[in-house]
Parts: C-alpha cells; structure tokens; sequence
C-alpha cells in the first residue's frame, strides 16, 4: 500500500494561475501543514529530520515576487515551502529539474543553494525546459537572483539529456508534459533514464501526483514498487501534490 500525507481539505486547496503571489491562508496555516508533512517524510525514512530555516525561506519567497516573471502558475505557497524544505535539508549536491517552464517551480528547489534563500552550496544545479521561449524566460528569471550565474538552464529534451549524464543526481525533479497528447504520462520514461545515475538515498519529486494521478498511473506504480525505489510518499499538500520517492 502506498504512502500518503494528506492535509485536512487539500485536495480543494488550488491555486488561482494567474496570481502567483496571492495569498491564500494565514503563514501559520501554511507552516503547520509542510511541517507535519516533512514529519510524515522523515517517519517513512525519506528525509533525516524536518529542520529548515524558515527565514531564509520568506527571502527566497520575497526575491521571486518581486523579480520573476511568471505568466501563471500552479505551485501554491504550501509548495513552495515544501519543495525548499526538502532540498534544503536533503541539500543534494547535484539537483535536476525538467519541465520548468518560467522557472518558478525550479527555483522552490534550487533556491535552497542560490539567491537569498541559500542554506547550503551545490555543486550543479540544472534545470531542462523544452521549449525555447519558456527556456529563456526560466534563464532570465533565474539570474535575478543567481548574479554568479551558478544554475545552469538548459533548452532540452530530458529524456536524451538524462540519459547520456555522466554522473551522480541526487535530486530529480518533474513537472514535463509529453508531446501528441501524452502529458505527464512521460514520467515514468524520464525516471528510467535516470535511474542509472539516481544512487541508494537520491530523491525524485514529481509534482501533479493528486491532480495528474491517473496519467502517472504507471509512474506511480513504478516508484512505489519496492523493487525499484526504497520508499515512496504522496505529499497531499494541496490539489496538485508532490509524489516524494527515494532510493
């Protein structure tokens, strides 16, 4: 049986797309709700403890408002806290996102080693973008608060890019749709193309596992087999979710 953290009313907690910053319950709220979800995380042997600095956070929070352009998005404050939390206490050498359309996603997770909400120092920090356009704007956004220009965004097929890296990934993240239809079903083919640089302990976070659930049928099936991942947890923060597998 799979693993699940559901907070009370997540699944009608949604985002309004077109207003990023807005926000939608009290700090407070917010806090409890990563916070009992980090603990289900360090119960099910995910992360080593729930310890993140939560004002380092509020800057990174600031930074993006204020400098990013985002034309729409999904990625409620809850997590945006959440994916922060988990790279700021996993703090993985290598992290690599693909999907990251404007960025904002990407840098919830690589702004736990870049901008004002730095805690740690990375050794690479990559993130994949398909689509020219949406590459560029990521490459913008992300250099107003990464003027060293540590992160790299890179306008490419994951599935190719994953599969000829050379190296270790500690990090995985997803949020990529499929051409002709396939949308976030091309999961699972992303994972595989990984797995051969994914050690004992790395993480994949793939966002949609609520919203997206029956398209990642097969995903889900394949990280919460025990003979592919060592744990798997769906994180029902929100409506959209955030399925947290490790190795």
């Amino acid at each position: 049986m799979a693993r699940e953290y559901e907070a009370e009313g997540a699944r009608e907690f949604a985002m309004e797309f077109g207003d990023p910053h807005r926000r939608l319950e009290p700090l407070a709220r917010e806090i409890e709700v990563v916070e009992d979800g980090l603990a289900a995380l360090v119960a099910a042997g995910v992360l080593p403890h729930t310890r993140y600095d939560r004002d380092r956070l509020l800057a990174h929070r600031e930074a993006v408002a204020e400098r990013f352009d985002i034309p729409w998005t999904a990625i409620t404050h809850r997590m945006q806290r959440l994916l922060y939390a988990i790279n700021a206490i996993s703090q993985p050498r290598v992290m690599v996102a693909v999907g990251i359309f404007c960025g904002n996603t990407f840098i919830s997770s690589a702004g736990a080693a870049t901008g004002p909400g730095a805690c740690y120092t990375a050794r690479r920090l990559v993130g994949l973008e398909i689509r020219p356009e949406e590459a560029d704007r990521a490459r913008r956004n992300v250099a107003t608060i990464d003027p060293d220009g540590q992160v790299e965004i890179l306008g490419e097929d994951g599935i190719p890019w994953l599969r000829d890296f050379a190296g270790t990934i500690d990090l995985l993240y997803l949020d990529a749709d499929g051409p002709e239809g396939r949308g976030k079903s091309i999961y699972l083919d992303l994972v595989e193309a990984a797995e051969h640089a994914l050690d004992p302990g790395g993480l994949v976070l793939a966002h949609n596992s609520v919203n997206a659930a029956p398209a990642l049928a097969d995903y889900l099936a394949y990280v919460r087999d025990p003979a592919n991942f060592r744990e798997s947890v769906n994180m029902v923060v929100d409506d959209q979710g955030l399925e947290v597998s490790v190795r």
